[in-house]
């Protein structure tokens, strides 16, 4: 249940273009779903013959909604997971992985994607303010990463959610390429002709910033395990998934910074 977030709103256009019925649903979508309000789950579920889960943090709530999900009829589901994440060492994102194990004993078709960092980290949330203030900081050296378009992940769910031949498998989705984050931000820069630097933390110094930024702890302690995990390079190789599974290559990041400039990403 991801209806408006950054793979979830391009699900649900690229279904409704190919003529499918979908209820994006989400807090503030067009039908009513709060993880908070079992209410609510339901009355979204109700009809529903496969669905798109993003895990909500606390594992006690993905297991039980994907039980809810279920009984409700659901023969189909899509897991938005992360890549690495059965690497990485420490408790990063339980509600994940709750998640996963819940929809492999559902009993039902399933599938899990687990993606690299998307492109759109740096035009619509998380890195977009350090870019526009001209200084992106974080705890990444050499070590690349093969950053993956939003709309190529939300192609491959609405693949795997109308089509066969994909039950019980577990996809890592990356971009064609990887790079590291210093020729990540030097690439936007060029595209968005304006002087932006990438700066390189250590995880005490980047975790101190995080906090300065009003973060809590959990989170960029959270946040530390991820990257931790990315300079141990489990994320860097790129995958040939959405070839395999869309029959074309995904996008490029210097298309996908170009175009995110031309639309004035980051002016």
């Amino acid at each position: 249940m991801a209806g408006t977030g950054k793979t979830g709103r391009r699900l649900v256009r690229t279904l409704r273009a190919a003529g499918q019925h979908v209820r994006a649903a989400s807090r503030s979508g067009e039908v009513r779903f709060d993880w908070s309000q079992r209410a609510t789950w339901q009355p979204a579920l109700a009809g529903a013959s496969a669905v798109y889960l993003l895990a909500p943090e606390d594992p006690a709530l993905a297991v039980d909604f994907v039980a809810t999900a279920v009984d409700s009829g659901v023969g189909r589901i899509v897991a938005l997971s992360g890549r690495g994440i059965d690497q990485i060492e420490g408790d990063f994102s339980p509600g994940m992985v709750a998640a996963e194990e819940a929809v492999q004993n559902s009993g039902v078709q399933w599938t899990i994607i687990r993606p690299n960092n998307f492109n759109q980290n740096f035009n619509e949330d998380l890195w977009r303010q350090p870019l526009l203030d001209g200084r992106l900081a974080l705890p990444m050296g050499a070590t690349p990463e093969p950053f993956i378009d939003a709309q190529d992940i939300a192609d491959v769910a609405a693949t795997l959610l109308t089509s066969h031949g994909h039950h019980e498998q577990v996809y890592d989705l990356s971009g064609p390429r990887a790079l590291t984050f210093a020729t990540a931000v030097a690439t936007i820069a060029r595209a968005a002709d304006r002087s932006i630097r990438y700066v390189e933390l250590t995880p005490a110094q980047y975790q101190a910033e995080l906090l300065a930024q009003g973060h809590l702890e959990e989170t960029a302690t959270a946040l530390n395990i991820m990257f931790a995990g990315m300079r141990a390079g489990h994320l860097a190789e790129p995958t040939d998934t959405v070839r395999r599974v869309l029959g074309r290559d995904p996008l490029d990041f210097d298309s996908y910074a170009t175009r995110a400039a031309a639309a004035g990403a980051w002016s």
